[in-house]
């Protein structure tokens, strides 16, 4: 069977599970396969293809072809929706997995090796966690939760400053901050 997930981006083909059917949507559906006529429902479906299992979208419209078996799921509002997983994951309280981990490196659009130079680790670590071979360490962990939270809120630390850290050096930073307009601002050294 042929399955297509329909988003803002555009369409791509994916394979077909069952879902539990919620109810008949009203409008006539073609199918985009032997464009006979079709007819779509609301079904929960079980979202495989974010990369980890688990994951049930409630209510989802889903359109079936008698004739030829092809079945398409418009899933609304993709790019909120994957925001949403992100802020699920990085608020859980264990560590991540390998398959959540993988789906919060690509929220954060890195490659395996951008993610590994800004971690810190070697790109073979950073395939063992993503893999299950190796659990992420703690401090990883928590660095990843703090990268995914803040990709989208702050532009003033972009995250390549992280690689550029010196391992070997420890320094006091000293600090002198003033208040100015209800606000604080560091004062230039």
């Amino acid at each position: 069977m042929d399955r297509r997930l329909r988003a803002r981006s555009g369409a791509r083909t994916l394979r077909c599970a069952t879902g539990v059917l919620l109810g008949e949507l009203e409008r006539p559906v073609k199918c985009l396969e032997c464009r006979a006529p079709r007819k779509a429902w609301k079904e929960d479906y079980r979202y495989d293809e974010c990369g980890f299992r688990h994951i049930t979208l409630a209510g989802v419209e889903v359109a079936r072809c008698p004739r030829c078996g092809s079945c398409e799921i418009s899933i609304p509002h993709l790019e909120a929706l994957h925001r949403l997983l992100a802020r699920v994951l990085i608020e859980k309280s264990t560590r991540v997995t390998g398959d959540e981990l993988r789906f919060l490196r690509k929220s954060l659009g890195w490659s395996g090796s951008d993610f590994a130079k800004h971690m810190g680790v070697a790109g073979e670590t950073v395939s063992r966690w993503e893999n299950d071979a190796a659990p992420i360490g703690l401090q990883a962990d928590r660095l990843l939760r703090f990268l995914v939270a803040q990709g989208r809120l702050t532009t003033g630390y972009p995250a390549e400053r992280l690689v550029k850290i010196d391992p070997k050096k420890a320094r006091a930073t000293r600090v002198t901050l003033i208040p100015q307009n209800e606000q604080w601002s560091v004062r230039a050294a």
